[in-house]
């Protein structure tokens, strides 16, 4: 121990085994090597980074090749810095090679760009699910229909990437689908993965249209095994549908001036195809709509004050019931987020009158 000890500070603290320098510098190809070392250490990091670093450091130890084999004229060095060159374009290589094979094709990397990259879904998942669909894009001429009503089973679900699809249901028309929107997303939630069914609308591309699909049984058993795909699928055709049915509010509210809600009851009424859209409301469409509407409130009597439970008015007490009066058009709409119960209440004051909402008492007196 005392040995290297004593070694050692004779090589700190002595004078250096050097016994003269050299008067003569190194040539031209020796400080070319180094300054491509030195800027092929400045490399950052990911794959970018990577081409920079060893694309710098090879051609640094391939001069320091050619320094030792004409200046230095020493064996080892030659064979150091040829091999660092050797293991630089392999190591280049190598990043080629998982580049091109990691290079998706033009259509998946935008998807990827305006869908998948907001959510920050990492690009291993992502390939995932494009190797679910096969990396194919499926094309629609115009007025080709992708799926027709009460025929096309569901058996896919598809995203479309560009064009415009028109859906319809008995020849009326629902709403427009378009890029970077699913084709069949509420069929795709309607059934379990072990259920059949077939479209109840028809969709049709109205300009030249690409998409992408994915077969039912291939992504049930993706979503099946990861748990993390299954949450975004999920996330995102909660989203598609919520749109969907939104379009079809605002398709209302453009048609008869009212904001209807999304969650009334009375919305497949006036809905129905029996109305087309160019032309007007008919009155009997309207009562069943108000009907739906109110019914809750017309099946139960109200009773005024802290009385005995409501008796039957009296046999003998007959009241001429009036006439309903005919409907007149509503000059406003009344502001666009207004509730539509109320809204459906006030029209079917209008009709009824407001001699029918008459309470009764248990003193055998009716109040309006």
């Amino acid at each position: 121990m005392s040995a290297n000890g004593s070694t050692v500070a004779q090589l700190l603290w002595h004078r250096p085994v050097c016994s003269s320098w050299r008067q003569d510098v190194e040539g031209a190809v020796y400080h070319l090597a180094n300054c491509f070392l030195l800027m092929g250490f400045m490399a950052g990091s990911g794959v970018y980074g990577c081409f920079y670093l060893f694309g710098i450091l090879g051609p640094g130890f391939l001069c320091c090749v050619l320094w030792g084999w004409f200046d230095a004229c020493g064996l080892d060095v030659v064979l150091w810095n040829a091999l660092l060159s050797v293991a630089c374009l392999l190591q280049l290589a190598q990043l080629v090679y998982q580049v091109r094979v990691n290079t998706l094709p033009q259509e998946f990397t935008l998807l990827y760009r305006t869908l998948c990259l907001p959510l920050q879904v990492p690009m291993q998942v992502y390939k995932e699910i494009v190797h679910c669909c096969h990396e194919q894009v499926l094309t629609l001429a115009t007025e080709q229909t992708y799926a027709v009503e009460g025929e096309t089973a569901i058996n896919r679900l598809s995203l479309l990437l560009s064009g415009r699809v028109r859906v319809s249901q008995d020849g009326q028309f629902l709403h427009y689908i378009f890029p970077y929107q699913f084709m069949d997303s509420p069929e795709w939630e309607s059934l379990h993965p072990s259920e059949e069914g077939t479209f109840q609308v028809t969709l049709t591309a109205e300009t030249e249209c690409s998409y992408i699909s994915w077969p039912r049984k291939n992504l049930h058993l993706l979503l099946n095994r990861e748990r993390y795909i299954s949450r975004l699928f999920s996330a995102l055709l909660g989203y598609d549908i919520s749109e969907k049915l939104y379009t079809l509010n605002d398709k209302l509210f453009a048609k008869f001036g009212l904001r209807f809600d999304i969650r009334l009851p009375s919305l497949y009424h006036v809905l129905s195809p029996s109305a087309s859209d160019g032309e007007p409301e008919s009155e009997k469409d309207d009562e069943e709509a108000l009907e739906a509407a109110v019914s809750p409130a017309q099946a139960r009597p109200v009773c005024i004050g802290p009385t005995p439970p409501c008796s039957p008015p009296p046999a003998t007490t007959n009241f001429p019931v009036p006439l309903p009066r005919a409907r007149m058009p509503r000059s406003d709409s009344g502001p666009l987020g207004e509730d539509s119960t109320s809204l459906a209440l006030e029209d079917f004051e209008e009709v009824s009158g407001s001699e029918s909402f008459m309470d009764y008492r248990s003193d055998g007196e009716y109040m309006r």
